[in-house]
């Protein structure tokens, strides 16, 4: 079956007026997810703990594993899924995931942690369902980078949503449901207009290759064929993936241990400078046709990004940057490559090899392994006597981060750049159109 084969006809599927309509409903659809999953995040719950461990760092640990558990799921159910399940899955998921936060406020603590398990796990699949309407496109880049553009965004602006209920008087515990009941109604509406976006045409499928659901064999026999290749990207991005979440879920610590008491709007501030940047440098990858110049491209924007990091760390380290500006400098250094694996890496990586598949494979099992390797940092910090110092494990997984996936960089565009059979013939091309007309 074709991933899109129950959609309007592909006559008019390329214009720009569908173009802003996709980029318009990916952005909302997952800005407004970011509302039942982040805001928990701007409180302390500084009077609780649980052991030696606080609260918070239970609770983040609790709703990664619900997250990292369905990406491991959504191996198989995102390749699997048929186009016209997609929307009421994805609309299901998130009222799955409210209703967890209503449970948070109801149950007291510990034990409403376990909410924040089903929280994450409700919502790992939702990323996944989006980009599903979104590859194979001549524009996949361009759309796709509104849609990463979203959750950096979002990052900030829900917990400065979550910071000012808080002001308000609203309790940590019912906060999170609070911020989730404010944007359900939105997220109806963007969800109801991804599902009419139009499928990939005759000239996207001729540029990008048709995009289908696997089989588990169809799904094994791809990381055979190109493990070599494959391997290395999924440990850059389990190590981005890391920093990121560091980044993401401890801001406000992070922000006092960098000396500075971070006001709500300093949240989106931030990451509305880091939006722009990345979404300029990875949208633009659309306008390279060749598909391996791309590919070899996008490694090239990831390959910027540490670079970037590795300024931030220095001027870190040596006191010559402000709270902000290294928030901002890493945020960059951090989101380009991020972004890169989600809008062009894997896009056109199945783009070159013309093989059947889809984005949706490829980037939950990377997110799968970048996640549970993000749990298994939480549980190891718990055990040092610094526990409680976000910054110094931000920047020692940094450094890190910077080495290893400077090695995984140069493996992966070794193995792409020799291999020949990477080559995109008429054959290959001619091959692909006729199964998305005949599957």
């Amino acid at each position: 079956m074709s991933a899109h084969n129950t959609q309007k006809p592909a006559s008019t599927s390329n214009n720009w007026g569908d173009a802003l309509w996709a980029v318009l409903a990916a952005f909302g659809c997952y800005f407004c997810m970011y509302a039942f999953r982040k805001p928990f995040t701007a409180a302390t719950f500084a009077d609780s703990n649980v052991g030696e461990m606080s609260f918070k760092t239970v609770l983040v640990i609790a709703q990664v594993s619900g997250y990292m558990l369905s990406k491991f799921i959504g191996i198989k159910v995102i390749a699997e899924m048929p186009s016209h399940r997609r929307a009421w899955t994805l609309m299901g998921l998130i009222l799955i995931a409210q209703i967890a936060l209503i449970l948070f406020g109801l149950l007291p603590r510990p034990w409403n942690a376990v909410c924040l398990f089903l929280n994450g796990l409700s919502l790992g699949m939702v990323f996944g369902l989006v980009l599903s309407f979104l590859e194979g496109r001549r524009l996949t880049e361009a759309l796709t980078a509104g849609l990463c553009a979203s959750f950096i965004l979002a990052d900030g602006a829900t917990k400065s949503v979550g910071g000012w209920l808080l002001s308000l008087g609203i309790t940590e515990d019912w906060m999170p449901c609070v911020t989730g009941a404010l944007f359900l109604a939105p997220q109806a509406l963007f969800v109801a207009m991804l599902s009419r976006i139009s499928p990939p045409n005759d000239q996207d499928i001729a540029a990008r290759s048709a995009r289908a659901t696997m089989t588990r064999t169809e799904r094994w026999e791809l990381i055979v064929r190109h493990g070599t290749g494959i391997l290395p990207l999924v440990l850059m991005y389990l190590s981005v993936t890391i920093v990121r979440s560091l980044r993401a879920d401890f801001a406000p610590e992070l922000w006092r241990e960098l000396g500075t008491a971070a006001a709500p709007s300093a949240f989106a501030r931030t990451e509305l400078w880091v939006a722009a940047g990345v979404l300029v440098v990875n949208g633009t990858s659309a306008l390279i046709c060749d598909n391996r110049r791309a590919f070899l491209g996008s490694l090239g924007i990831c390959a910027a990004g540490f670079a970037l990091l590795t300024v931030a760390l220095i001027g870190q380290g040596r006191g010559g940057l402000s709270a902000e500006a290294f928030m901002v400098l890493i945020g960059l250094g951090l989101y380009l490559p991020y972004v890169a694996m989600h809008t062009t890496v894997f896009e056109r990586l199945l783009a070159m090899i013309r093989e059947r598949g889809n984005i949706g494979f490829l980037m939950y099992v990377a997110d799968s392994i970048g996640y549970l390797g993000y749990v298994c940092v939480m549980l190891a910090r718990n055990a040092t006597s610094q526990a409680n110092n976000m910054l110094p494990l931000l920047v020692w997984v940094s450094w890190l981060t910077v080495g290893l996936s400077a090695f995984c960089l140069v493996v992966a565009a070794w193995y792409f750049a020799r291999d020949p059979s990477h080559s995109v013939t008429a054959s290959h091309r001619a091959l692909s159109l006729n199964e998305q007309r005949t599957s």
